[in-house]
């Protein structure tokens, strides 16, 4: 029956009515046949943020800290941040250590007071002189109109270390959906987020040794990093449950917590690689799957 018949038969009215009913039931259908399995779906909403390398002003070591956790979250090689504070292996610090990160020693000075007069008065100076532990001084005087610091040099910065090659044989962290991505900008995400159940087990990507196992670290939660070369290191977040200690050796496979949600909203894993304190791309490294 053609729609000139039907459009007879039923009047305008009804006839624009059916017109309208049959597109709108077309657009419906078109946009609900559009495949979605090409649709990635990224879990952004708790990436960890990273904040670039710091190099100005200086942290006080808290209770729990090392110079790797340091390190690792202030965007450090620990080398050469253990070069920079004039601090020797096995790299020890203690509660209340300056840890600098502009190119000064992190040592205590030596202070030498000597005073210009026996008695005090409006004249009176006061000039102290600091001996950092790399050689360098500062002078300050102290008189009636304040503290005149003098200028110090600064010692040059440590060199980077050459880097070395990367660990062979690395494995996947964990099972489950990759849900966020590595991204090279600095308020996103510094390695990749995979999905899973609470309680899954994770594993070491790479033999190594365990340089930190603690929640010190902000937006990490429950946190393992390994040491698995003078170059590279690996980081496990948000488990529920850590099953390595600090200074354990650990084999690839080998399982090292129990995937959890602390410090985020839901259950996953957070994996980052460093090449030197600096970020890089796990999926460079991790077999394809």
């Amino acid at each position: 029956m053609s729609l000139t018949v039907i459009a007879q038969r039923m009047g305008n009215t009804s006839f624009q009515r059916l017109v309208t009913g049959l597109v709108l039931s077309t657009l419906l259908v078109g946009c609900s046949s559009t495949k979605s399995s090409n649709v990635r779906v990224v879990d952004r909403n708790n990436a960890v943020a990273q904040r670039p390398t710091v190099t100005t002003g200086q942290y006080v070591v808290r209770p729990g800290d090392t110079l790797f956790s340091i390190a690792f979250r202030y965007g450090w090689d620990y080398k050469t941040l253990a070069a920079r504070n004039n601090i020797p292996t096995p790299y020890t610090i203690h509660p209340g250590q300056t840890i600098r990160f502009d190119g000064r020693s992190g040592s205590t000075p030596t202070a030498v007071v000597s005073n210009a007069s026996s008695s005090p008065s409006s004249s009176s100076k006061t000039t102290v002189i600091r001996r950092q532990a790399n050689g360098t001084t500062t002078t300050t005087t102290t008189g009636s109109k304040g503290v005149v610091p003098s200028v110090a040099s600064k010692p040059a910065p440590a060199p980077l270390p050459p880097a070395g090659p990367a660990p062979t044989g690395w494995g996947w962290p964990s099972n489950g959906v990759l849900i966020g991505k590595f991204s090279s900008n600095g308020s996103l995400n510094k390695g990749i987020d995979i999905a899973g159940d609470l309680g899954q087990p994770v594993l070491a990507a790479s033999d190594g040794t365990v340089v930190y196992a603690g929640s010190g670290l902000r937006g990490y939660g429950e946190l393992v990093i390994i040491k698995h070369s003078e170059t590279y290191v690996s980081a496990y977040g948000h488990n529920r449950r850590l099953l390595v200690r600090e200074g354990q050796q650990v084999k690839v496979g080998q399982t090292i917590a129990e995937m959890g949600s602390t410090g985020t909203d839901r259950v996953k894993l957070h994996f980052e690689i460093r090449r030197q304190g600096k970020p890089v791309d796990p999926l460079q490294f991790l077999p394809r799957r």
